[in-house]
């Protein structure tokens, strides 16, 4: 698209009540179609034949790629490729959004979160640092930070499912193929690599080895 088709692009969307607080940066596809009482923040770029709701703030430095995106959406400064993301989901800062995606409504989705393949329930929460890829998320389900799922072993892709308002604590990492059932509770940095019945606490770490004196004498304190 050159500057000529994108100044016309940009003024045509604005007559049809997208409101652009900057169009520095913002490249908008012919083939997008944007509801009226969408904003747009500089730096965004919306590709391929994506539609967005009404209500939707994009940007600043946002990238959609064929995405489907409901009312009411906030993405800032993340990427989001082929996927579908409800109404009234919020994402980023820095997220990633990779293909095969299904965000369901309200879901936090926060900073260096990263989606791969996956549908997330309404209302889960990951608000930071995590990695989900290959997973069936059920509803209001809290991830805490670091939450990773080992989905590949070096051969084969495995997926995982979590069940509604199940709680991950932080640092866990859930080693594909495993059921977490409804309820479920997995206490913070436990490696779980098998199913959780529904309404257990998971608990998958070792007590500390703690050996006294071991730091002075290593490094000749006195």
């Amino acid at each position: 698209m050159d500057q000529k088709q994108r100044t016309k692009q940009l003024d045509k969307l604005e007559r049809e009540g997208v409101t652009f607080v900057s169009r520095d940066g913002v490249v908008i596809s012919e083939e997008a179609i944007l509801s009226p009482g969408v904003v747009i923040y500089p730096g965004t770029v919306v590709e391929g034949a994506s539609v967005i709701g009404g209500g939707c703030i994009l940007g600043p430095n946002t990238m959609l790629v064929a995405c489907r995106i409901g009312v009411g959406v906030r993405i800032n400064s993340s990427q989001c490729y082929h996927s579908e993301i409800d109404d009234g989901s919020h994402i980023g800062p820095y997220a990633h959004v990779r293909p095969d995606c299904k965000i369901g409504k309200n879901v936090k989705i926060g900073a260096y979160v990263e989606i791969k393949n996956s549908a997330i329930g309404d209302g889960t929460s990951l608000a930071h640092l995590c990695y989900v890829g290959d997973c069936d998320v059920g509803e209001d389900v809290n991830f805490g930070c670091g939450v990773v799922t080992a989905n590949y072993d070096g051969k084969q892709k495995y997926r995982s499912t979590i069940g509604d308002n199940a709680f991950i604590g932080c640092n866990t990492n859930i080693i594909s193929p495993v059921k977490i059932g409804n309820n479920a509770y997995i206490a913070a940095g436990s490696n779980i690599d098998r199913d959780v019945p529904e309404g257990s606490l998971a608990i998958g770490r070792e007590r500390p080895n703690i050996k006294e004196g071991w730091s002075d004498r290593f490094f000749n304190r006195k």
